[in-house]
């Protein structure tokens, strides 16, 4: 079959034929049913983000307050912000101007207290009312003179917070969204509440899920902002309850990413690859898949081995997931087992399939029944960044895992990872690296679905928002999402005591082949015996072999 037939799309009232692919989780928000309270159809309209009201079908935030509105509607301290842009108190803008601990109650444009003017403050009163009038406009006139007497040596914090209000306003005015919500983060990093709810309510004009890349992005970034101020620091996944999609709905959803993005088909094409290689003259071969999911990475490879010169091998395959997320495979382990065991029967290859039943990081030796005439073959596809390591647990199952797999005598062992750095890095830099990494995947998804296709829509949000929201919101053992570069993963590997497995040119060009059937600017690069996936000039995929 040629592979241009492989990944064709059509269009149609029915949306799209595709196979099965990974499991990737979902995400809290509304189906594409709901989709008016989010976006304009007019993109160059301004655009309302969703209240949580809209949401609260879908979520329960149990750390916010008591009414069903954003945690930072109710704040006293919030500014709002004028058609202008000159920001206005909650109370009367004529009478006060809100600072916090320094504001002056204006009478007929003049202070209460005059009590503290003096000449040397002249220099002084000038550059206030620069600040000021940066900030207000015209406005600023209504606040006549300040009479706060500064100390050599001492900072006026007046000064310093019209500063901050001016830099704010500064970033508002150039409207560059990744640079405000930038911004918004660090304001929220530094607990810095009035700037992050300033921007906050001006984010919410500004992002679209039917937009173009950036502001779809932008609008799960700015829920996950939320939500990790109105947890205080705790996890999403304890402050919000969401609604599952059925396990129908989110398989139609990963139908769709496997097939306009080439990233699972280049992981999955170069583990197999990499296996194909290593058991080429093995007779009875093990595979050991740490996280099946719908197990449909070993469809091409039962297939490759059924037409191995010689006759196929007995192939047993055990296959790892635990039982919470089985509405994602629309069943149980079982299921994925019978499926497999059904394309093996046509194509007249022995077949076996162990089914074990927990997370990956609980696996122990015995559930993984070895056999000491079977060849074994470990697979880490896309799996790994989910293990807690030792900055999360002492038990440190990350490198425990490997490990076992070392333990098992394997003739290959495949790793498969998405390419950037989340695990142990500070807040703002995970959230800089989130950011511009999910931003690649949109503007991929972009060039092959139109923006206001309600398919899209749904695999943006239940397919790639709910990691977002994971990285950004959330702290400790919650956050699952916990990315490594490949040479860190190359350490933990040379510590286990695997060497590195070259992969075959074979494996480069059949990649080479699958990329010309996509949409867009891919990029394939070989290093260091290593394939590297990207888009344009950012790396995404990274996949390797040892042994």
């Amino acid at each position: 079959m040629q592979t241009s037939q492989k990944h064709e799309i059509s269009y149609g009232s029915g949306g799209f034929y595709v196979e099965p692919d990974q499991n990737l989780g979902s995400y809290c928000l509304p189906s594409s049913e709901n989709l008016d309270n989010y976006s304009s159809s007019d993109n160059s309209s301004q655009t309302t983000y969703p209240s949580v009201q809209t949401l609260e079908q879908y979520c329960t935030i149990e750390s916010a307050s008591t009414s069903n509105s954003f945690p930072y509607q109710n704040s006293p301290s919030a500014v709002s912000f004028s058609p202008n842009n000159s920001p206005v108190s909650k109370l009367d803008s004529k009478s006060y101007v809100s600072r916090p601990q320094h504001s002056l109650e204006i009478v007929n444009d003049s202070p209460e207290d005059d009590s503290y003017l003096t000449h040397d403050l002249d220099d002084l009163r000038h550059k206030i009312r620069e600040l000021e009038t940066a900030m207000l406009g015209t406005n600023a006139d209504m606040l006549g003179t300040y009479d706060e007497t500064v100390m050599p040596g001492e900072s006026d914090p007046f000064l310093l917070e019209a500063e901050k209000w001016k830099k704010m306003m500064e970033v508002i005015s150039r409207g560059d969204l990744k640079e405000m919500l930038y911004t918004c983060a660090k304001a929220m990093a530094a607990n810095d509440m009035e700037t992050t709810e300033g921007l906050m309510s001006e984010l919410r004009k500004m992002v679209s899920i039917s937009g173009n890349p950036m502001q779809r992005l932008g609008a799960y970034i700015l829920e996950a902002l939320v939500a990790r101020m109105a947890s205080s620091g705790s996890t999403i996944y304890k402050s919000l309850k969401c609604s599952e999609p059925t396990g129908n709905e989110l398989l139609s959803y990963m139908h769709v990413l496997y097939e306009i993005c080439p990233y699972f088909k280049f992981g999955y094409m170069s583990a197999n690859g990499a296996i194909a290689e290593a058991m080429k003259e093995e007779s009875e071969v093990h595979i050991v898949d740490f996280q099946i999911s719908q197990g449909t990475q070993w469809v091409s490879l039962i297939q490759a081995l059924a037409r191995r010169p010689g006759g196929p091998p007995k192939i047993r395959i055990t296959g790892v997931d635990d039982n919470v997320s089985a509405y994602a495979r629309g069943g149980g382990l079982d299921i994925v087992g019978k499926r497999l065991s059904t394309l093996a029967q046509s194509c007249h290859v022995p077949f076996e399939f162990n089914a074990v039943r927990v997370p990956a990081s609980q696996v122990q030796l015995e559930d993984l029944e070895l056999r000491p005439y079977e060849a074994v073959a470990v697979n880490f596809a896309i799996m790994l960044h989910h293990v807690p390591d030792e900055s999360v647990n002492s038990h440190n199952h990350r490198d425990r895992l490997l490990r076992l797999a070392k333990y098992l005598s394997p003739k290959v062992v495949t790793l498969v990872e998405q390419e950037f750095n989340t695990n142990n890095a500070p807040f703002l830099q995970r959230f800089i690296e989130t950011m511009n990494y999910y931003l690649a995947v949109f503007e991929s998804i972009d060039i092959v679905l139109p923006r206001e296709h309600k398919e899209r829509i749904n695999v943006e949000q239940h397919c790639l928002a709910r990691e977002v929201v994971n990285l950004i919101a959330c702290e400790g053992a919650e956050r699952v999402e916990r990315h490594e570069l490949l040479n860190k993963w190359r350490m933990r590997f040379t510590m286990a005591g695997f060497t590195p497995y070259p992969l075959s040119s074979f494996i480069n060009s059949s990649i080479k082949e699958l990329l010309e059937n996509y949409r867009g600017h891919y990029t394939l690069e070989e290093r260091d015996g290593a394939l590297y996936l990207g888009w344009m000039d950012k790396v995404l995929i990274a996949s390797c072999a040892w042994r």
